[in-house]
């Protein structure tokens, strides 16, 4: 979580902890990560990397379905590469199988992340771990 609150801090971004509609959120023009309170350790980290993925993207409110469905899938990724390394991923799927939800508790992350993961793998965005 460290890492992430740095690279916030790179940023010049402020985290707050606020309830809203959804888990978290990213304002550009006031430079903040909302987080909703009382989620657990590993939804917190993972919509942490989610919203910093749209920091670092660039992304910008958008009322389009389909550009706002390409960011989320954008900053989910981004968020895979953060908290997820090939090497972690083969680990967890050689103990939990292929089940994302006992992947997602492995790796301590959410089942968004490991699926994001999954899409980039498919898509030689990562690489396979070589053991």
């Amino acid at each position: 979580m460290q890492h992430l609150v740095r690279l916030a801090e790179q940023r010049r971004l402020r985290i707050v902890e606020r309830p809203g509609r959804t888990r978290g959120g990213f304002d550009p023009e006031t430079r903040t990560i909302r987080l909703a309170p009382g989620m657990s350790g590993r939804t917190m980290r993972s919509v942490l990397a989610h919203e910093l993925g749209h920091a670092y993207l660039g992304h910008l409110p958008t009322s389009a379905p389909v550009l706002r469905a390409q960011q989320e899938r954008r900053a989910d990724e981004w968020a895979a590469r953060q908290l997820i390394t090939s090497r972690a991923y083969a680990e967890a799927e050689a103990v939990r199988g292929p089940h994302l939800a006992s992947l997602a508790f492995e790796l301590g992350v959410t089942v968004e992340l490991v699926a994001a993961f999954q899409r980039l793998l498919s898509e030689g965005a990562v690489p396979l771990a070589v053991s």
